[in-house]
């Protein structure tokens, strides 16, 4: 190190006192004071499952409340006219009763454009062609966010990796009334930051050219939210 490299540093030093410790630092972080408002709806107050239906609904997604017991119809027809459609596994089985069962078997290399539709299985992983000749995909949620219309994926149990909600054009997601959250801050108090997260909001859209408004640019064109409860 240079003399006066060392001069200015010294210098430095001087000025600021001796260099807080990580434990100093932390101390002094979790010391700020924290008065903000965290949420901006009162779930006592507020209907916060009718706010999210009406926030989905602004960013061009199908939004229906179904009751639990008429999920599975709800799902049936909602996919009636989405001929062949990927389930991930840990799908509650009780949804896709009245589904027709899949047309051929699941796996890399299996899936062909042509013949019946139905369910499709992503056991094994499916190439990405094979998902390039799927319509849509069914998935459940791991919480939604009144204030924003928002859909959350952890990717656990019954959401599938990410690919399967990116590729299919057609998207229908379960929202259980209980999973909405009134705003982002208690929504990802619901989340394991260790998981990865798939924030969703309304149909994949742009306007990046020439401010023209082009859906399915970066996933489904077709957003379907049936909310059970």
């Amino acid at each position: 190190m240079s003399d006066a490299r060392k001069e200015i540093l010294a210098r430095i030093r001087a000025a600021t006192g001796p260099a807080a410790t990580p434990a100093q630092v932390d101390a002094a972080y979790a010391a700020l004071p924290r008065g903000y408002r965290r949420s901006h709806h009162d779930p006592a107050r507020t209907d916060i499952v009718a706010l999210f239906a009406e926030r989905a609904a602004d960013y061009r997604a199908v939004v229906e409340r179904v009751d639990p017991a008429g999920l599975p119809a709800a799902l049936a027809r909602a996919l009636a006219s989405v001929r062949r459609f990927v389930v991930p596994a840990g799908l509650p089985p009780g949804w896709l009763a009245g589904l027709p069962a899949a047309s051929a078997a699941s796996g890399s290399g299996s899936v062909s454009v042509s013949g019946q539709g139905g369910i499709v299985r992503d056991e094994p992983p499916l190439s990405a062609r094979d998902l390039d000749a799927i319509d849509g995909v069914v998935t459940g949620c791991a919480v939604a966010i009144a204030e924003t219309g928002t859909i959350v994926l952890d990717h656990g149990p019954g959401q599938g990796r990410r690919a399967l909600t990116l590729v299919p054009d057609f998207h229908l997601v379960v929202v259980e009334a209980g999973q909405v959250a009134a705003d982002l801050a208690s929504a990802l108090a619901r989340l394991d930051p260790a998981r990865p997260h798939t924030l969703i909001s309304g149909p994949s859209a742009t306007s990046d050219i020439e401010l023209i408004r082009v859906e399915g640019v970066h996933g489904p064109r077709n957003l379907h939210i049936l909310i059970a409860g």
